[in-house]
């Protein structure tokens, strides 16, 4: 038996062009004499559908499509994800489901048993737990059939859930198990999830396809990486990452535990690298699927600036991409020059704009009200905040869309400006650490230089007061950075973070900041998702409260 994998970037809701690509993908496996095409979790409406699930209208469409499928099936199996009304009265409305069809119908449906309510996951919401479970025979072969998460708590050892749904259909003894994924990307994932493969495969003894969506969706990036193991657990394919991919295997060579010419292995994944492709998917996507096609922002010379307007200019075209320079007083030379030769190197038509004439203008206007008060951050904000009226009015005027650069350590602990640098229509770094800013930005120049090598080197500075710096305001970076991972990624509290070495008035104080910043986050772009626990859907704190951590 000959079996595809089909790892395709659906959109959500866009039922026609979901339904064509894979139409077009099941075109080519029959032209490969494909006995089996598996596509990914919900492929027909696209992950994650979200409250367009609470329509009636968007649940028929879902099933038009699947109905279309079927027909498609003549001559070939067909594995697909869809929702499926729960025809019960008990329970919740839909069942999130894995359609088989073959011979022009729906030969049976089989439901998703796990259904994950944490981080950016809300399927509780929406879905009813499977409670049975079962096979699928197909061309002589007994196949097991689970989705995403259902493959993920090997031999029940989560404690999030009481069963092991691989557990329950081996006692039917399969020959071979397919998982149905829509599985978001962050830069330890696939590392993890080929862990999670190989726990399987070593506790059933059977080969593994796991078929995984790519593409964005908003702010979640879904990276591929779609696999083939044989019995031994050894990785026969590990498909690429970032980009539409139809492969179809000979089943006897894996069952056989071969390797041929088609068997490729695995994906060497370098972190910079890997945030870099995810960050260029997350940005095509945002602007593709939304009907965008120009960016602005505001380019400083900074790093953060800098590697956003070299991501958007990788992502987009240089045609499309259009930085505006908007210098004050307080601007070094260097930060106008370093810009410039940004642009060159990546051949930018840019503006520059400086706002020194309009900040006078408003101190002048609001000396009276302000009185003898002296200067603090207001005068610093009010800078940052004419910056963004003036990208804002370019994006009105010229149909452009504003890319917010703020990164995750300033973001964390609200070292920016409400309605002045942190806003925008997407935030394409709030996910990352400035210290992997630097990480990316010296990948991005491992062959030429791309980003002025005085943009790596300078120190962070606002430049919004005379010799300003960050660290004037923040501890430094290759400190702060580690004390919000442990805080924000692994939820570990002061006294853990102290235990490790951290300054004990270092922590609190860091934590503080980013306890008192939940305001801000709440008003910032949706953010693309790079890391284990991101601003977003994915965190959810209350903005008022009195949570002392001690």
């Amino acid at each position: 038996m000959r079996i595809t994998l089909a790892q395709l970037n659906y959109q959500i809701g866009n039922f026609e062009e979901n339904q064509q690509k894979m139409l077009d993908a099941i075109n080519k496996a029959l032209e490969q004499k494909s006995d089996l095409i598996i596509f990914s979790e919900l492929a027909v409406c696209g992950y994650p559908p979200r409250d367009f699930l609470e329509f009636n209208d968007f649940i028929e469409q879902c099933m038009a499509v699947v109905n279309t499928l079927a027909l498609a099936s003549t001559n070939i199996g067909i594995l697909v994800g869809a929702p499926t009304r729960n025809p019960n009265i008990e329970g919740k409305d839909l069942y999130n489901s894995a359609y088989y069809l073959y011979e022009g119908k729906i030969q049976k449906i089989l439901h998703k048993a796990l259904l994950p309510t944490y981080d950016v996951f809300d399927e509780y919401r929406y879905f009813e737990p499977a409670k049975d479970f079962d096979i699928i025979h197909h061309k002589g072969y007994k196949i097991a059939i689970t989705i995403c998460e259902d493959m993920w708590n090997v031999g029940n050892n989560n404690p999030m859930y009481t069963i092991c749904p691989t557990d329950e259909v081996m006692v039917q003894h399969p020959q071979l198990l397919i998982n149905l994924s829509a599985s978001p990307f962050h830069y330890k994932h696939a590392a993890e999830r080929i862990e999670v493969a190989k726990a399987n495969v070593a506790r059933y003894k059977i080969p593994l396809f796991y078929c995984n969506q790519t593409g964005a969706q908003t702010e979640l990036i879904f990276d591929g990486g779609s696999l083939v193991l044989n019995a031994l657990g050894a990785v026969y394919d590990e498909m690429p990452f970032f980009v539409e991919c139809v492969r179809t295997y000979q089943l006897t060579d894996i069952l056989a535990g071969l390797y041929t010419e088609h068997a490729l292995g695995e994906e060497y994944k370098e972190p910079a690298a890997m945030i870099y492709e995810a960050l260029l998917c997350g940005i095509k996507d945002y602007f593709n699927k939304s009907g965008l096609s120009k960016a602005t922002l505001g380019l400083s010379g900074g790093i953060d600036s800098v590697l956003t307007t070299v991501l958007a200019t990788h992502a987009l075209g240089a045609d499309n991409v259009h930085p505006i320079l908007m210098p004050s007083q307080y601007s070094s030379e260097h930060s106008i020059s370093d810009s410039e030769l940004l642009c060159h190197n990546l051949g930018l038509q840019y503006s520059i704009i400086p706002i020194k004439e309009i900040y006078d203008k408003y101190i002048t206007t609001l000396l009276p009200t302000f009185g003898e008060k002296a200067e603090d951050l207001t005068e610093e904000n009010l800078q940052a905040r004419i910056r963004a009226n003036i990208l804002m009015a370019y994006c009105n005027k010229m149909r452009y869309i504003l890319l917010n650069t703020t990164n995750k350590s300033e973001a964390a602990v609200g070292y920016g400006t409400l309605y002045g640098d942190m806003c925008g229509g997407l935030g394409i770094l709030g996910d990352v650490y400035k210290t992997q800013i630097y990480d990316i930005a010296r990948y991005i120049n491992r062959t030429n230089e791309i980003i002025p090598i005085n943009c790596i080197h300078k120190a962070p500075s606002a430049e919004l007061r005379p010799g300003q710096k960050d660290s004037d305001s923040l501890p430094e970076y290759s400190v702060l950075d580690k004390v919000l991972y442990q805080y924000i990624e692994m939820r570990q509290g002061p006294k853990e973070i102290i235990a490790m070495g951290f300054d004990d008035k270092l922590v609190h104080r860091v934590l503080k900041m980013v306890n008192s910043a939940e305001h801000k986050r709440h008003q910032t772009p949706p953010i693309l998702r790079v890391s284990p626990k991101a601003f977003g859907s994915g965190r959810r704190m209350p903005i008022v409260a009195k949570y002392l951590m001690t």
